[in-house]
């Protein structure tokens, strides 16, 4: 019996070369795409900062907008966007945690509609931000809610806007609880709504607040949805409620790039440095929330 010639091309564990050039090539490759948006993304970034740092400072949170960029300010915008984002808050947590609270724990999985509402969930997420803006215009704005360009309308889109995002987070944070928890739960005699609301959705509390957050920090810069409804673009008072009109920082940033004075872009790069401060602090408190209170099942 002959023995078997060994080709060359087999590396040692029997991997053959050309397969394991193929997946270092292919890696190579991913890390140069990698770093190209790196690079450019760094490059923004120092970019802003040094074009908007002479006007980054106490002027820009104090004073309002006005016609003269070196009296100008984003006060109006900053207090804007702290209501909106509130707003939306209030009307995205409660509805989207108690979604994934039926979908993922309650409804029936054979059910067709419950299928359909998943498929549908899914397909929203992806929805690019400018066809929710038409569709607040058409309805929210005008239409059968006719609620005018207030906050409250602006709130009410970003919500639908950022609402599958939610959606979906909590479900995932809810899956991630143990099946052990729950059959605990009901083996010592709790109903299915008990072992939901004391046992599972406490454990998911950690998972479904990096959600929410990084959700509301996709919806602090939007701003094709909110100049579609009508936000407006020079506002020299701060919103005092939800029937109030608003400005926020991106529609503050779009007018302001928009002038062919040079001092506005400076102002804009400035304002956007403000944003990113505000995201930056966002995000930062949902990994902290992640480290903080997220269990290792």
């Amino acid at each position: 019996m002959t023995a078997r010639p060994v080709s060359d091309t087999t590396l040692v564990g029997g991997a053959p070369a050309a397969k394991r050039a193929r997946e270092t090539a292919f890696r190579v490759v991913l890390l140069l795409c990698l770093g190209v948006g790196l690079v450019a993304l760094a490059a923004l970034l120092v970019s802003v900062v040094l074009d908007g740092r002479a006007r980054f400072g106490e002027d820009l949170w104090r004073r309002f907008p006005s016609p003269r960029p070196e009296l100008a300010g984003a006060r109006s915008a900053f207090f804007g966007t702290m209501w909106v984002i509130a707003a939306t808050a209030l009307l995205t947590v409660p509805i989207g945690v108690s979604a994934a609270l039926y979908l993922e724990e309650l409804a029936p999985s054979d059910r067709w509609y419950n299928r359909l509402v998943e498929v549908n969930i899914q397909n929203l997420a992806a929805v690019p931000s400018i066809v929710y803006g038409i569709l607040g215009l058409a309805f929210v704005v005008r239409g059968p809610m006719s609620l005018g360009r207030v906050v409250l309308a602006a709130a009410v889109i970003l919500s639908l806007l950022v609402l599958p995002t939610v959606i979906i987070a909590s479900r995932e944070a809810l899956r991630a609880v143990p099946q052990s928890i729950r059959d605990g739960a009901l083996a010592l005699g709790a109903t299915q709504l008990q072992t939901v609301s004391r046992q599972v959705l406490p454990a998911a509390v950690p998972g479904i607040a990096t959600g929410v957050i990084l959700a509301l920090s996709r919806a602090i810069g939007e701003a094709a949805p909110l100049l579609m409804v009508g936000a407006l673009t020079f506002l020299t008072f701060n919103p005092s409620g939800l029937d109030s009109a608003f400005t926020v920082l991106p529609v503050q940033i779009f007018n302001w790039v928009s002038r062919p004075q040079a001092e506005f872009h400076v102002l804009a790069a400035a304002t956007i440095v403000m944003l990113l401060l505000m995201l930056l602090v966002m995000n930062g408190a949902a990994i902290w929330v992640r480290n903080k209170f997220g269990k290792r099942w």
